[in-house]
């Protein structure tokens, strides 16, 4: 099965064909897909590349040429030619040199892009990422990390042809001077990249290891980051700080043990190569002491050998560290865009009403909940952190309930598709996460392009959630950054631009989660006054017990120690 790619970069701006991903795909496989997306770039490239390998073989090769035609003659005039023409073989190889590395890089970087959006989006997939639980940090290392090392991979696409054609051209001189010696390089070179292949498993796994305790380590991280200030106010920096001091000691040794690994293996293979090359110059100079050589073929061959040892040492590098990690990046990358979803959903449309329904609902501590929600209804629940935690995860569609249903203006939850649920309920959690951006960005993100009414709904939104008042504080108002999730906001503001977010966004359930914690008294009963008047005629539901929106609220429902009982009036 695709998995679907929910956001595409424009064809003009990025013109990379899709890596094909399906359930059968194997790392091997899905970096070759990955490699020949590239094609438009590793053509050219690997064309001049070659080139500059066979400039860099005809360099002795004129040399050669030159000694025995000029230098041995005393011929002045040829001696003039032939150093125009390796003027001109230097001038080839210099420009193509450039201009091939160049364009594999920006192939290499055109797909690590397209490749790094794909995961992002399959990461922020509202669906969910099944399998194993991972970390953020986790997550963030193989969007990043991951994605790098896999396209990383083009490279093999670009060089080893060059370096190949070079012990191909290689050989083909030293045969036209000495058929035993291009015979040589001819068998010798197809054993040592034999051998590369069958040497790149330990490696592989090495780095398949290398870039999980990388990751592990980058979560700890994250989390450590992100919870800062939980974390100093219970007094557990210390304890935090040993947790991730152990994770990147592992991390060091699993990037130490991979380093080793790579740096045996390919003095193995330089040390196979150099024993080619250096019995080909052996037997070289032997022919030249017996005669069956001019000193211009020797310099040819010695050269020419010599070259020739430089792209056998690369094949080490490039077709077989390169591609080891590669595969074993591919393989984490896979972990994630074969994932199936967490949640299943279906394809209905949004129901017309809000009525909110739980039928035998089962889920964590609440067990055959049996609740209706009028349509149109301000409700704040009363309920434990726990109880909550659950209920808005099955409305926030990140779990199905352990049993029962959830309808929606009698509509099966998870039988909408994802646009119809967004539609039909909104989650808004009691973290605030803000986009970098100004604060009239964030709060008109919740707003569909195509609204006829967007700037009204921002303005509405605005005054409801009592952001007039931030605006009167901030330096440039609406027009003031955020910052990067929001940091250069106080934790009340943060708080209340989020809620207006929600507010703008249509909805015909929105659901919210402890929205006012951070603000002062007097703010909140201003929110807890206006948020139902904008509100009015939709359904409200708010998990809280703070006094204002109690007072507010049209229904009042009290969920503890598991019972379920209704207190307060329709007002």
């Amino acid at each position: 099965m695709k998995l679907p790619v929910f956001f595409d970069p424009p064809p003009q701006a990025m013109p990379t064909p899709e890596v094909v991903v399906d359930d059968t795909l194997t790392p091997r496989r899905f970096t070759v897909r990955t490699m020949l997306a590239a094609k438009k770039w590793t053509t050219p490239a690997a064309f001049l590349v070659a080139v500059h390998q066979v400039c860099e073989t005809l360099v002795p090769v004129v040399m050669g040429h030159a000694i025995d035609r000029a230098v041995a003659t005393r011929d002045f005039d040829a001696l003039w030619r032939w150093l125009l023409v390796l003027a001109l073989v230097f001038a080839v190889l210099t420009v193509s040199a450039r201009f091939g590395g160049r364009i594999g890089q920006a192939g290499m970087l055109a797909v690590q892009h397209r490749m790094r959006t794909r995961v992002t989006d399959r990461i922020l997939d509202v669906r969910g990422v099944g399998g194993p639980q991972r970390t953020p940090g986790d997550m963030l290392n193989i969007a990043t990390s991951d994605v790098e090392q896999l396209a990383r991979g083009i490279a093999v696409m670009v060089y080893p042809i060059g370096h190949v054609v070079a012990v191909v051209f290689g050989a083909v001189v030293l045969l036209s001077v000495s058929w035993p010696l291009g015979l040589a390089i001819l068998v010798g070179a197809p054993v040592i990249l034999w051998l590369l292949d069958k040497g790149s498993g330990p490696l592989r796994r090495r780095s398949f290891e290398e870039q999980k305790v990388a990751g592990a380590a980058a979560g700890t991280a994250t989390d450590l980051v992100t919870g800062i200030r939980v974390v100093k106010g219970i007094g557990a920096d210390v304890e935090a700080s040993r947790r991730y001091v152990g994770a990147s000691r592992r991390a060091l040794d699993g990037v130490l043990r991979s380093a080793r690994a790579e740096g045996a293996y390919i003095a193995s293979m330089e040390f196979a190569s150099g024993l080619l090359i250096v019995g080909v110059a052996v037997a070289a100079g032997a022919m030249a002491v017996t005669g069956s050589l001019t000193v211009g073929q020797l310099i040819t061959v010695v050269g020419v050998t010599q070259v020739i040892m430089g792209p056998l040492a690369a094949l080490g590098s490039n077709m077989g560290a390169v591609w080891a990690a590669a595969v074993a990046s591919a393989e984490r990358v896979l972990s994630v865009l074969q994932a199936p979803p967490a949640v299943d959903t279906g394809d209905r449309d949004a129901p017309d009403e809000g009525t909110l329904e739980f039928e035998a609902f089962t889920a964590g501590r609440l067990r055959d909940l049996n609740l209706t929600i009028a349509a149109g209804k301000f409700t704040v629940v009363h309920t434990d952190a726990e109880t909550t935690a659950d209920l808005v995860a099955v409305l926030a569609r990140s779990r199905h309930p352990e049993h029962g249903r959830v309808l929606v203006g009698g509509v099966d939850l998870f039988d909408l598709g994802n646009d119809a649920a967004r539609r039909s309920v909104r989650v808004v959690p009691h973290a605030s996460h803000l986009f970098e951006g100004t604060v009239v960005d964030n709060i008109a993100a919740g707003v569909p392009d195509d609204a006829p009414d967007a700037d009204a709904r921002v303005t509405r939104a605005v005054f409801a959630a009592a952001c007039d008042d931030v605006a009167r504080v901030l330096p440039a108002g609406l027009d003031t950054p955020v910052g990067e999730a929001g940091r250069l906001l106080s934790g009340g503001q943060r708080q209340r631009v989020s809620l207006a977010r929600a507010l703008a966004a249509p909805a015909e359930v929105l659901v919210l989660v402890d929205p006012t914690t951070a603000v002062d008294s007097v703010t909140e009963a201003a929110i807890a006054e206006r948020v139902p008047e904008l509100r009015r005629g939709r359904t409200t539901v708010v998990f809280t017990r703070s006094p204002a929106f109690t007072a507010a609220a049209d229904d009042v429902l009290e969920l503890s120690d598991l019972s379920f009982a209704i207190s307060g009036d329709d007002r």
